[in-house]
């Protein structure tokens, strides 16, 4: 069997580069294990500030206007809803830091995103004297719907494989890349945390970040935003809430843990007064990058080799832009940033 490439991993960043390869009709096989849960497990948020700076995230502009028109195509060729436009407020804990998000405001790349109206908070269920900012063009997008149906959509194509990549019977050749029966030209590992076993690019400084979710219902809460304030509050409808996330360093499981369930209700009771259920709790592992920028490149020796990765807690926003850097970059010959090509670590 040939087909033009191989792509290993099927979260958020293998969704964003089978994409590429369709919409540039190229052939090509993704085997997936099921062994990495970040992007079924993540809250979907697409928000272009750090809030906790009021600062604006690296090339927010130019990952929206391609991420968006994409989960819109998904939409479409599909058949679900992905994308749920939704305001973010930040809380405020004090006028000083009213006076920080006005400043914020005025700055060129943040004045589209930040509106300059503090909003009152007439909601008895939360403890919010000081008020919220408001920002713009965020969003929501529904992670663990899309994985599901793009698996589903894969399998009806007959180029899913789900079973575990077997490095050992990869072989190089002239022509590229033979694995078993299959011949490809290319190969792209896509694994997130998975890429630490991985022979070929174990040596990236990928460092691992946990990160636990809980889900709750709150009947009287009745908000329509993303809150945050020390946690993110995610309404995902039917009073239901995402409430996230943890940051764990250490564990490198995808198990759920007491610890970080009480560290989020802990978080979550300083908020909020209303009653509420907690109804889930998961976990997954992030592949998060010391200096916060994603691994995308060729493989040092074998150069029909490249790795997409490192896409962190912003995955929605950053993988979609990522990919098709790294397409154009294997296609066209095109140059990859210095931020965040993998050559950064040679």
């Amino acid at each position: 069997m040939q087909v033009d490439y191989i792509i290993v991993g099927i979260g958020l960043a293998g969704i964003s580069f089978s994409e590429q390869l369709k919409a540039n009709n190229k052939s090509f096989l993704v085997f997936d294990n099921e062994s990495q849960k970040s992007s079924t497990v993540a809250g979907g948020l697409y928000n272009p500030v750090v809030l906790k700076r009021f600062t604006s995230v690296w090339k927010s502009k130019e990952q929206l206007n391609i991420a968006l028109p994409m989960y819109k195509q998904l939409e479409e060729k599909l058949n679900i809803k992905l994308d749920y436009k939704i305001p973010v407020y930040r809380k405020f804990a004090s006028f000083e830091e009213q006076n920080d998000w006005f400043t914020a405001s005025d700055k060129p790349s943040l004045s589209e995103y930040l509106s300059t109206n503090i909003i009152k908070n007439n909601n008895e269920s939360i403890d919010a004297p000081f008020g919220f900012g408001e920002v713009l063009q965020s969003g929501r997008v529904d992670v663990r719907t899309l994985v599901e149906s793009y698996k589903k959509y894969l399998q009806k194509d007959d180029v899913l494989l789900e079973e575990s990549f077997d490095y050992k019977d990869l072989n190089n050749d002239v022509n590229g890349f033979n694995y078993k029966h299959i011949q490809a030209k290319y190969i792209v590992f896509a694994e997130g945390f998975g890429v630490t076993k991985n022979p070929f690019f174990k040596y990236l400084p990928l460092v691992p970040t946990k990160g636990e979710l809980l889900t709750i219902k709150a009947p009287n809460l009745k908000i329509d935003y993303v809150l945050k304030a020390g946690v993110f509050l995610i309404p995902i409808g039917n009073d239901m809430y995402i409430v996230g996330a943890t940051y764990n360093w250490e564990d490198k499981t995808n198990k759920v843990t007491p610890e970080a369930k009480n560290t989020l209700l802990n978080k979550l009771d300083k908020l909020i007064n209303c009653e509420y259920e907690v109804t889930d709790h998961v976990a997954g592992v992030r592949p998060t990058v010391k200096d916060r920028r994603p691994l995308v490149g060729a493989h040092p020796t074998y150069k029909n080799m490249f790795v997409l990765n490192g896409l962190g807690t912003r995955g929605v926003m950053i993988g979609p832009y990522v990919a098709k850097e790294l397409f154009s970059f294997i296609e066209n010959k095109t140059i990859l940033d210095k931020e965040i090509d993998i050559a950064r670590f040679d």
